[in-house]
């Protein structure tokens, strides 16, 4: 008996451990992310209030499971769509909308609802991009009267790209491999995945010539056409910033605000209910 009382306070010691080690463990991260999310707000707020501007960010780093050391991709989604849109039918006709884009891409017709949103706002649009915009990130580029790119900020080509479970095939390149062979020597999934592609690039040219009417690089629609839809390049091919100047014009600037930058260090790669891509703080002319 006297043992059994001896050990007692241990076990509840040991006990009241593991209790307050699963507490930090849910609640600390929770707390973390509860900081940035105010400090983000504070940021956005701040850079909103000195360009007097609605800002929406479009921000998807490549994440990782910290326990278990996974990547997870980040990608324009549906969701994203929606929550930009609903930013954007909240501001405010009169107030110009600033979007911050950092995205490898996307599900291209969340890229286009995105696109043809922004580009129905009557008050001006800009565009930031500090780091990159590919693909769908650039479609969305294109709807804005201005972008402001960092000088070594890149946008991307905008060639659609077919794929299936064994992979993802350029549409060009598609049309290109049944232009060399017979009919009778391609295989009917072949056959198929070429006139998809072929309808996916007359789309893509429409909807480009779309975008960019009465906005940012009208003027050389013919070029750019060639340059980000052909498949003359790669599709991960950087048009870095003085590029992307000659081609659209003087439409695209360089001097990117420093609050862009701050409000980028406050994207730690994480993982939570709450993702962090989507974000903005409703701007009136009160503010």
């Amino acid at each position: 008996m006297d043992v059994l009382l001896a050990q007692a306070p241990t076990d509840v010691l040991f006990n009241n451990f593991f209790i307050i080690l699963f507490i930090l463990i849910i609640f600390v991260p929770m707390m973390q992310r509860y900081i940035l999310q105010v400090e983000r707000r504070r940021v956005l707020t701040r850079l909103g209030k000195k360009r007097r501007t609605q800002v929406i960010t479009l921000i998807h780093r490549q994440e990782v499971i910290s326990f278990l050391g996974i990547p997870l991709a980040r990608y324009i989604d549906i969701d994203d769509s929606e929550q930009v849109l609903r930013a954007i039918r909240m501001a405010q006709k009169d107030i110009p909308i600033d979007i911050i884009l950092h995205t490898p891409g996307g599900l291209a017709l969340a890229a286009t609802q995105i696109a043809m949103a922004l580009k129905a706002h009557p008050a001006k649009k800009t565009v930031l991009v500090p780091h990159y915009a590919m693909s769908g990130g650039t479609l969305i580029a294109f709807a804005a009267d201005e972008i402001i790119m960092d000088e070594h900020a890149a946008l991307g080509p905008v060639d659609p790209q077919l794929g299936d479970q064994q992979g993802v095939y350029p549409a060009t390149s598609l049309l290109k491999v049944v232009e060399k062979k017979k009919t009778d020597e391609t295989d009917d999934k072949t056959l198929v995945y070429a006139e998809e592609a072929r309808k996916a690039l007359e789309q893509m040219k429409a909807l480009l010539a779309r975008i960019l009417d009465g906005k940012c690089g009208k003027d050389r629609l013919d070029v750019i056409i060639e340059e980000f839809v052909s498949g003359k390049y790669t599709h991960d091919h950087p048009f870095m910033a003085e590029e992307a100047r000659y081609l659209l014009g003087d439409c695209v600037k360089t001097e990117v605000p420093e609050e862009v930058y701050e409000l980028m260090n406050l994207y730690r790669m994480e993982v939570g209910r709450g993702r962090p891509g989507v974000e903005y703080v409703p701007l009136t002319r009160k503010n």
